[in-house]
């Protein structure tokens, strides 16, 4: 059975939703909200880089980017995510999530701003300044990642928790809509202001001077909602289990949510000083007892991340060539740089805001009474399912007339992904480790994700590359084409189904109760009833 709960953690867990709550959602929210907007407005802009450094007069079809620089660019913030996500989930649980939470958004305020005006006089340059900038930008985002789902879980109460964590993880999707509507005003109001010609009428021409404005206003924005809300962020008291559990401070924990929650709390430095002293409290992230009681829990938040993440990012990244292959964007030679943008936006807007962004919030609405396991099971299995649905009669989506059923049909592979695993991974590995622990096992996870992330886009922008030289990017080796890359992810999500049965329920727990830190220490030596995933 579980030990006595300590009064503050315990007004926590059983606190109604308030004010604050909400306030915490905004403030971790918009640190997501930015967080996807940097990640993935460089997909709208990369067929535009190409077109104003790789311009080729000879060349019959306008400049793209070289399959090494174009690799760079779409991978190089997930590089920074991942080390950033081990860096700072590692250093949430030493110095506490609010002291490193405001060098998070501080980087990625600074390297948004540094991005937007990549400077050099040649196109590699250009490419290697904005490659620099967008590593140590992803390596802020990186930092979010632990320490949002850490505090938010940290503060939530146990009956709504999973919603409140699943909503600044929602944000998440409005970030991505963000991003495409941007660049479809900012492209809309160059293309009103610049007629330029198609490529094939006159290839110089087609790319105004003016366009390499463009992608830099688009980069520059994604600075702006992480600097409004760096001063709300460094205004959160600092959560009351990282100050009583692992500080030790009982005091400051009290007083602290005393203010929060607008209810006495009684300090209890002796009971802290028992729970923190106990075995069960003390065993680090390389031991035994944390492989018996968490290893295999661990091992399946890091690896159906990794596995979701391949299908996801890829997804999202290369959408613009999946449109382009089944014909729903027109090819690059009969339109100028200009429409090519504000083309590319327009289908990214339409999948987020059909299929993206209404996803998570289904998640947000369920989570709590469906369960995390039910979800992560169900959205693996249909996305699967549509996956399967998108490559089996992958020629009969590209015939003329098709397109629209391909695209619902994508769509919806959107959709059960992010009402599915694509939150839930985000949601669970932030309630069932101890606290001590909680931002760096998070920070493994999400880092397992980034390196799924890194797959999907380095292998995918091969993997996607038809064997008919004809219908290639230029400077690519052959590859599988589509319709086996979209054969791929089927396979990987159905993977993802299976080690989905490694990750507990967490629905209506205590995160003491998850993680075995009340525990009596006469439980240590037989199994933990944490450590199998509860029926659902």
């Amino acid at each position: 059975m579980a030990g006595d709960q300590l009064q503050v953690l315990n007004a926590l867990d059983v606190a109604k939703t308030q004010w604050y709550h909400f306030t915490a959602i905004v403030i971790a929210g918009m640190g997501f909200f930015t967080d996807a907007y940097d990640l993935f407005c460089i997909s709208l802009v990369t067929k535009l880089l190409g077109r104003i450094y790789y311009f080729d007069p000879s060349s019959e079809s306008p400049g793209t980017l070289p399959p090494n620089v174009a690799a760079a660019v779409n991978g190089v913030a997930f590089c920074g995510t991942l080390s950033g996500q081990l860096f700072f989930g590692w250093l949430g649980d030493k110095l506490g999530r609010k002291k490193v939470y405001g060098l998070t958004l501080l980087l990625m305020v600074i390297c948004s701003v540094a991005s937007s005006l990549s400077f050099g006089h040649t196109a590699k340059g250009v490419v290697v300044t904005l490659c620099f900038f967008r590593f140590w930008l992803g390596f802020g985002i990186g930092g979010d990642y632990p320490l949002s789902a850490t505090i938010m879980s940290e503060y939530a109460n146990k009956k709504t928790r999973g919603a409140f964590i699943a909503a600044v993880f929602a944000m998440q999707g409005f970030g991505i809509l963000a991003g495409g509507i941007v660049a479809l005003v900012v492209s809309a109001a160059f293309k009103n202001h610049f007629d330029a010609p198609t490529y094939a009428v006159d290839r110089a021409g087609s790319t105004v001077p003016e366009a390499d404005y463009i992608w830099r206003i688009i980069l520059l924005l994604g600075a702006a909602p992480a600097a409004l809300t760096y001063y709300w962020r460094m205004k959160m008291p600092e959560t009351a289990r990282y100050t009583a559990l692992i500080a030790k401070n009982a005091k400051q924990a009290a007083a602290d949510m005393s203010k929060v929650l607008q209810v006495e709390i009684v300090e209890e430095q002796d009971k802290v000083e028992q729970l923190t002293m106990k075995e069960t409290n003390s065993f680090g992230l390389f031991s035994r007892e944390f492989a018996r009681r968490h290893g295999l829990h661990l091992v399946g938040t890091s690896i159906t991340w990794f596995l979701l993440d391949i299908a996801f990012y890829s997804q999202n990244l290369f959408q613009k060539d999946i449109f382009s292959a089944i014909g729903w964007i027109p090819k690059p030679a009969t339109m100028n740089a200009i429409e090519e943008v504000f083309r590319i936006a327009r289908a990214q807007t339409l999948i987020a805001l059909c299929g993206t962004v209404p996803g998570y919030w289904f998640t947000v609405a369920f989570v709590d009474t469906m369960g995390r396991f039910a979800i992560q099971l169900m959205g693996f299995f249909f996305m699967t399912v549509f996956m399967l649905g998108l490559a089996i009669p992958y020629h009969h989506w590209t015939t003329s007339g098709n397109h629209i059923g391909f695209v619902v049909m994508y769509g919806f592979t959107f959709f059960f992904a992010n009402f599915g695993p694509n939150s839930t991974t985000f949601i669970v590995p932030a309630e069932i480790f101890p606290a001590r622990l909680r931002s760096t096992c998070h920070g493994i996870s999400a880092a397992a994700g980034k390196a799924g992330a890194i797959v999907g886009a380095f292998g995918f922008l091969y993997a996607a590359q038809s064997r008919d030289p004809t219908k290639r990017d230029k400077g690519y080796p052959a590859g599988i084409g589509v319709r086996n890359a979209l054969f791929v992810l089927a396979a990987s999500n159905l993977v993802g189904l299976i080690f989905t049965f490694l990750v507990p329920e967490s629905k209506g727990k205590s995160l003491e109760e998850m993680s075995g830190e009340n525990e009596e220490e006469q439980q240590t030596s037989s199994p933990s009833p944490y450590s199998r995933t509860a029926p659902v």
